[in-house]
């Protein structure tokens, strides 16, 4: 089994399952680049959570997919009997480019392959999974994924501006039926109208959204929850070098806790956001999945207890 991080006064933790995107990117920074490397949704989501509970992986891969890739899922004992794999293409492939403040990314390659005639479709041992994460691949295949799940699972959604703009009924189907929707500012905006964080959390739950996390990079995120409002700042990186797959971290490492407690609670929201912000402050350390694959338990815990001693007054 690999290392996972004990939580105390808690049951045996409930499989996660993960659904979105495995790609490779190449990404240009203002300090460096990486050439395809391992990234997509499913692929930061499910690292993450794996550090917490056992986690059931659905994804599409091509013939190009690297067998090191695939074992650094399998050295966190990541279940990839879902994960299917295409022969007749290339795995979905991104490049980007992120600017001087890292706050501003532009696509300037984007190769869909295999991805585009992805259909999830669960097995019968995923369809009972009590914790669920959809990551952004378009609202009509979440919708599909929510159709096969037989347990009224805990749900959380992400999103991404496109299928805001090009599925928004879809998608709002999908965010009314979650659980948790998990947006980051820009997209909170767009669904909303508001610029103000605060005022478009709010507006998402006065839509039909049940609890909503709006993230807002190095400022931390905010919980808008039946129970209250929270917000949590991010853990000072000083080292900042990809921010790639820090929103697929977070939510992921948050259903991880979330499964490993067996609580879905304001309080246990709040405790797992903690642990979230910890464990994505690792993702923008490094270029894709490394820091997050390698980084272990210990530096997970030192970095969620610094941060709860920076926030406590």
């Amino acid at each position: 089994m690999p290392a996972r991080i004990r939580l105390p006064r808690s049951p045996a933790p409930s499989p996660v399952l993960v659904v979105g995107s495995v790609a490779y990117d190449s990404i240009e920074t203002p300090h460096a680049k990486g050439e395809r490397i391992l990234g997509g949704s499913a692929s930061y989501a499910s690292l993450a959570a794996s550090y917490f509970a056992p986690v059931q992986m659905v994804g599409v891969v091509g013939h190009d997919f690297a067998a090191r890739d695939r074992k650094k899922f399998e050295r966190r004992e990541i279940d990839l009997s879902a994960l299917q794999t295409d022969e007749t293409g290339r795995t979905f492939f991104w490049r980007g480019r992120y600017h001087e403040n890292y706050n501003r990314r532009e696509t300037l390659e984007l190769e869909l392959n295999v991805f585009e005639r992805f259909h999830p479709r669960l097995p019968a041992s995923h369809q009972s999974a009590r914790f669920a994460l959809l990551g952004n691949i378009r609202p009509d295949l979440q919708l599909h994924v929510l159709d096969q799940l037989t347990e009224n699972p805990f749900v959380v959604a992400d999103t991404i501006d496109i299928w805001i703009e090009t599925q928004r009924d879809a998608l709002m189907q999908v965010l009314h039926r979650a659980s948790l929707t998990v947006v980051n500012d820009t997209e909170a905006t767009k669904l909303t109208g508001e610029s103000n964080a605060v005022a478009a959390g709010r507006a998402l739950r006065a839509s039909g959204c049940r609890t909503v996390i709006v993230k807002k990079g190095e400022h931390g995120a905010v919980l808008f929850h039946e129970d209250g409002l929270f917000a949590l700042p991010a853990y000072p990186v000083t080292e900042l070098r990809d921010p790639t797959g820090a929103g697929d971290t977070f939510a992921g490492s948050l259903l991880g806790y979330l499964a490993a407690r067996g609580d879905t609670s304001f309080a246990a929201l709040r405790e797992g956001m903690g642990y979230a912000t910890a464990v994505a402050s690792l993702t923008v350390e490094a270029f894709s999945c490394d820091r997050l694959a390698s980084a272990g338990c210990a530096e997970i815990r030192r970095r969620r207890r610094e941060l709860s001693k920076m926030t406590r007054f």
